[in-house]
């Protein structure tokens, strides 16, 4: 099989980093962008997986009915308008897009889009994204859908903006019944998947594409096992472009120095991730709201940003990034030693007697490890004689099973939401099924290890998932102060995806949404011969 040169280099390069791609692999057609990152795809069927790698890849594949733009407003892409709502809010009729077809030649339309609906809440791995919200959806016509809400639900664009919803064609998935289609995906999206295993894919230009066509010939998505065979890989120019969700934080931040000198462009999105700590607040030392308080003060935010992320990291006092409507960006208190030291001292410490944070931090997790280092060096300089923070590391998915069973006084995780909108960052941290007092015994806050609640709070956030406007802006501010108060979560950071191109590539961006915008990167003017040339 015809293998161009710059391929095979970075196939070797992949195999001395580790045993990833296995069998015959494709050759590389010329002009074709090589993306490279960490993120093994499982599966690019949408009611599968929901991994931001996968999400990435499906994003290029296929469209929502929605997408959200740079200023995080939804703008209609297969639907043609937002959706109509009946009078008492809870029935959408959504007009959608004519002269769309899937990458099988069928016609997209209303039965399509019910098709691929249903079957998402009947099988999907987060059917709840819909579940929850949608009772049942149906055709009004060959190209207007109707959804019947199980309440009304503001944000409902930017929940059907979620890239888990973008249709599939009936002919080629009804067959499959209840099972998935892991390694093939036929959608209306601007490409094609013309090759796939979990450590490559390879995307091909949708000829008959409804909308604007890719500016390149296609583009190779590869993996590579780790941070550094990545940063190698990038400054040789074996990858066109590199996404930063998988490099280390010292190897981020010298290749955006690479870009402040002009030697890369850099791209960065909007910042959707959140990396916060959970407390455990029905158990000692915890459950004293006091000593909760008085760690929330105690976190040196802007230090540690610095120190461990060089400052990529923006400092975060919000469960809700700043970029979504209803954020609250001053909600949590900033550091303050002399507050902490007398909330610590109402709670018997400090006087002789220091209070030992046990902090368990995910030990595979590299900015982890060196938060937990940095936040334990701070307190011994600014607090030593009233706490020590204990720190211990345990791989991540162990961590997970664990979380909702309590098993830690408080942990650092992070959370990027579904769709970009404030109730998919506050409903999985706050929801709440059974509650005594201010313990939550079963929901969301004891899946997610706070076990916390507050009369009347449960309510608050699902009201204002029912309302809009200034109105909704001010609840979600409130409860989030009200949160804030009682400290059960402590957020730390925002996290902004970057990507890095080459000089010959065009600078990469990203949707509202946070991921690359594959379709837009492009060979500058003279490159691509060059990269022909390279091919040959």
């Amino acid at each position: 099989m015809y293998r161009p040169l710059r391929l095979i280099r970075l196939l070797t390069l992949i195999a001395l980093a580790a045993p990833l791609l296995q069998g015959c692999q494709p050759s590389r057609p010329s002009g074709n962008l090589v993306v490279g990152s960490r993120s093994r795809i499982d599966s690019v069927d949408p009611a599968q997986t929901y991994s931001i790698g996968a999400m990435q890849v499906i994003s290029a594949l296929g469209d929502t009915l929605y997408t959200i733009d740079k200023d995080g407003r939804p703008r209609p892409q297969l639907a043609t308008a937002l959706p109509r709502l009946s009078a008492d809010g809870t029935r959408a009729r959504i007009p959608l897009r004519a002269g769309v077809l899937f990458h099988d030649g069928t016609r997209f339309d209303a039965a399509a889009m019910v098709f691929t609906l249903k079957r998402f809440m009947a099988i999907g791995k987060l059917s709840y994204l819909l579940g929850d919200r949608v009772r049942t959806v149906r055709s009004t016509g060959p190209l207007e859908l109707e959804l019947e809400l199980r309440q009304p639900y503001s944000p409902l664009p930017q929940l059907l903006s979620a890239v888990n919803l973008t249709p599939l064609s009936p002919t080629a998935y009804r067959r499959l019944g209840k099972g998935f289609l892991n390694d093939r995906f036929v959608g209306t999206g601007p490409y094609q998947l013309s090759f796939y295993s979990d450590q490559q894919q390879r995307l091909t230009p949708f000829k008959a594409y409804w909308g604007r066509r890719p500016a390149n010939r296609g583009i190779d998505l590869v993996t590579l096992s780790n941070s550094t065979a990545l940063f190698g890989a990038l400054r040789s120019g074996e990858i066109d472009v590199l996404l930063s969700t998988s490099i280390e934080g010292d190897q981020q931040s010298a290749l955006a120095a690479s870009a402040r000198r002009g030697e890369l462009r850099q791209g960065v999105g909007p910042a959707l991730e959140i990396g916060y700590l959970t407390l455990l607040t029905d158990r000692p030392p915890f459950n004293d709201q006091r000593l909760r308080r008085a760690v929330a003060r105690s976190l040196d935010r802007r230090t540690i940003s610095e120190r461990v992320t060089r400052g990529l990291r923006a400092p975060l006092r919000d469960l809700v990034p700043p970029s979504l409507p209803g954020s609250d960006p001053q909600a949590w208190p900033d550091y303050d030693p002399d507050s902490a030291r007398s909330l610590y001292r109402q709670a018997g410490y400090c006087s002789g007697r220091r209070l030992t944070l046990p902090l368990t931090f995910r030990s595979n997790i590299p900015a982890d490890r060196l938060f937990a280092l940095t936040w334990q060096a701070q307190l011994r300089r600014d607090l030593g004689d009233c706490v020590h923070l204990e720190v211990t590391g345990m791989e991540a998915t162990t961590a997970y099973r664990q979380l909702g069973d309590g098993n830690f006084p408080m942990i650092l995780l992070d959370w990027m939401g579904d769709f970009p909108d404030a109730d998919n960052y506050l409903t999985p941290l706050l929801a709440c099924e059974k509650a005594e007092g201010d313990r939550c015994l079963a929901g969301a806050s004891a899946a997610s290890g706070s076990f916390w609640t507050a009369p009347g709070l449960v309510g608050e956030v699902d009201r204002s998932s029912r309302i809009a406007g200034p109105q909704r802006l001010s609840l979600l501010r409130d409860v989030q102060r009200r949160t804030a108060a009682a400290s059960p979560y402590l957020p730390l950071w925002l996290v902004a995806p970057r990507a890095w191109a080459r000089p010959h590539v065009s600078q990469p961006r990203f949707d509202g949404s946070g991921r690359l915008l594959l379709r837009e990167l492009s060979l500058q003017r003279g490159a691509e011969r060059g990269a022909e040339e390279v091919a040959r």
